[in-house]
């Protein structure tokens, strides 16, 4: 028999004749049109055709008798076809990596800068003649009885042109680049193989659960556990539950393996892995979807918990007693969190851990603290020239004077991060009103001389990260409704984009805001950054915060709410009008990250995670 073409060319009494044939789904046989007709009834009663048939055990004779049944068993399987994808989107399966969204009660929008990311959904042209063209949109789940369905908001576009920023400026990788002269390509892992972290992970096999692949806190810290347990030996996977953000790149450039699937394939690679580690909250999810899998996986996972909010508890409290080890940033972090588990009364299968984060290598270097990456030629002294030429490039590149204090405050924008209340702020230090004069004019000649110093210098500010995943649209629009209200500070705001290369913006910074609201910052990452190149930390006196940055000796505090936007303007113009103050809270603060803050303070407390949690043999 040849089939070709859909044609049935038969041998009978020495003659061809093409018939049109159809192929059984169930068998993969083929058999002609023709149900009535003598040809259908010879083939059929072969003996061999007969005998094939009921080998694989399965009997015509209902289908010839009762075509229906046929379309029954089609529709049974394309309804349980249609089941299996709903429920694997359901369980954040899409592609699009839309159901897990933004971990904020608020609904979030997506910017992302063509130098270093695009998103699916978003695109920004950048064009260097005429500035940053952008575009947002925004996707949101609606949430309607327990079950959830994607909506696509559509907002109004916020202002294209650098005038209604402020100024757009960087990111200064290149810049970076040209003047430290060392190659990204350069960046790789950094392990102290004489270290008790080492000999751990050494063989082992690792899978870390990723929330978001954003360039934010959490994925930012996972992925360099992940690029540190690579270059320890270890073998890692990632599994991320949205891939929204600008890490993919970066984690593929770290040569870190990121799994497809993150549903049943990441549960068996996780059952195969010698230590899971979940690095959030929002990955309360998978994380009870595996322990259904496998009753064993219990014994091997580490929650890495980074959020301190109320809402991440409530998402988290069915599976905290059922992990083997929970671990904190911090001591205000973990003891809300056991006060919130207290109240429920929940468990522990152990006393969780705490493991405050770290400065990076990269980081570190570029700053002239010694570490793994110094050689003969990348010294800490030639990292310190080098670091003072990149403040000089990038300070000229944003038309920023010497005599300017910069100040920074790097991270999503968001209402709990209060940027709008550090607006406020700079106005207040940038618009100061002088007293009452004096019968010797003394007043009148302080005011005079103040107006000249005005001229010549001022404060600046600088705000990221425009494009980080976690921004509120509608917050972002209540900044720029600010600044368009007081266009005296527009010359002196400036936006930059999110980017994993920020050597050159602490560099180029005077001073570091970390405004976050309500119970504070976990942590906060880049307050020890700031701390790490010098520069005094402004910061609320809440959460993690005040655990990092000592009133008066690395930073100023100052409270949260309206009530500490006059203390920070205080802080702010105390500052400008002081930059040997300045240097002090500095110098104090980038020497508590050389006793503290570095990677192998880091990583000899989270070895101690790792024995007390791997079966070690």
């Amino acid at each position: 028999m040849d089939d070709h073409n859909g044609i049935d060319v038969q041998k009978n009494s020495g003659r061809q004749s093409p018939r049109p044939v159809l192929k059984s789904i169930l068998s993969g046989k083929t058999t002609p049109r023709g149900r009535g007709s003598p040809s259908f009834r010879r083939l059929n009663s072969n003996p061999t055709s007969r005998r094939d048939w009921r080998i694989n055990g399965f009997n015509t004779n209902c289908f010839r008798s009762n075509g229906i049944v046929l379309w029954l068993l089609l529709i049974t399987i394309w309804a349980y076809a249609g089941l299996c994808i709903q429920s694997r989107w359901a369980h954040g399966d899409n592609k699009d990596g839309i159901f897990w969204g933004d971990d904020e009660t608020e609904q979030s929008f997506d910017l992302s800068v063509s130098n270093d990311v695009l998103t699916d959904d978003v695109k920004i042209n950048v064009d260097q003649s005429d500035g940053k063209k952008m575009n947002m949109g925004r996707m949101a789940m609606e949430t309607n009885g327990g079950s959830c369905k994607e909506v696509e908001v559509h907002e109004e576009e916020i202002p294209q042109t650098n005038a209604t920023y402020g100024m757009l400026v960087g990111p200064f990788g290149s810049i970076e680049d040209r003047v430290v002269e060392w190659s990204p390509v350069k960046r790789s892992g950094t392990c102290d193989r004489k270290s008790q972290f080492a000999r751990l992970v050494w063989s082992r096999k690792f899978v870390l659960i990723f929330h978001e692949l954003s360039m934010t806190g959490a994925p930012l810290s996972m992925m360099e556990l992940a690029s540190e347990l690579l270059s320890c030996g270890g073998t890692v996977s990632v599994v991320a539950l949205s891939r929204k953000g600008g890490l993919l790149p970066e984690l593929s450039r770290k040569k870190i393996k990121v799994l497809e699937d993150k549903d049943k394939l990441s549960f068996k690679a996780a059952m195969k892995a010698d230590l899971v580690i979940a690095g959030s909250a929002v990955c309360a999810s998978w994380i009870e979807q595996y322990l259904d899998h496998s009753v064993a996986g219990t014994r091997h996972l580490v929650w890495w918990i980074m959020e301190n909010r109320r809402e991440y508890f409530v998402r988290s409290k069915p599976v905290l007693n059922r992990v083997k080890q929970l671990v904190f940033l911090s001591e205000s972090q973990s003891k809300q969190w056991m006060a919130w588990c207290e109240e429920e009364n929940i468990k522990f299968k152990s006393a969780p851990s705490l493991v405050p984060l770290s400065v990076n290598e990269e980081l570190a270097f570029v700053a002239g603290i010694s570490c793994s990456l110094n050689t003969p030629a990348f010294t800490t002294e030639k990292m310190l020239e080098k670091r003072f030429l990149l403040r000089k490039s990038v300070r000229q590149e944003m038309g920023v004077k010497d005599s300017d204090m910069l100040v920074m405050a790097l991270s999503s924008i968001n209402p709990g991060k209060g940027h709008l209340l550090l607006l406020e702020s700079v106005h207040l230090a940038t618009n100061k009103k002088p007293g009452g004069m004096t019968d010797d004019g003394q007043s009148l000649k302080k005011m005079l001389k103040g107006i000249e110093e005005k001229k010549g210098s001022g404060i600046k500010l600088l705000i990221g990260s425009v494009g980080s995943k976690s921004n509120k649209v509608n917050y972002v629009k209540s900044l720029l409704g600010f600044l368009s209200n007081h266009s005296d500070l527009q010359n002196s705001v400036m936006w930059t984009p999110a980017t994993t290369r920020v050597a050159s913006l602490y560099s180029a910074a005077d001073v570091y805001v970390i405004n976050s609201q309500g119970i504070g910052e976990t942590f906060g990452r880049v307050t020890i950054e700031a701390m790490a190149y010098g520069i005094p930390v402004l910061g609320t006196d809440a959460g993690g915060t005040k655990e990092i940055v000592a009133h008066n000796v690395t930073g100023l505090l100052h409270p949260t709410g309206h009530r500490g936007t006059t203390f920070l303007s205080k802080h702010l113009e105390y500052l400008f009008k002081n930059p040997s103050e300045r240097q002090r809270l500095g110098l104090e603060g980038r020497e508590k990250v050389k006793k503290m803050y570095l990677k192998k303070h880091m990583y000899k407390i989270f070895g101690q995670v790792l024995s007390n949690t791997m079966k070690v043999k």
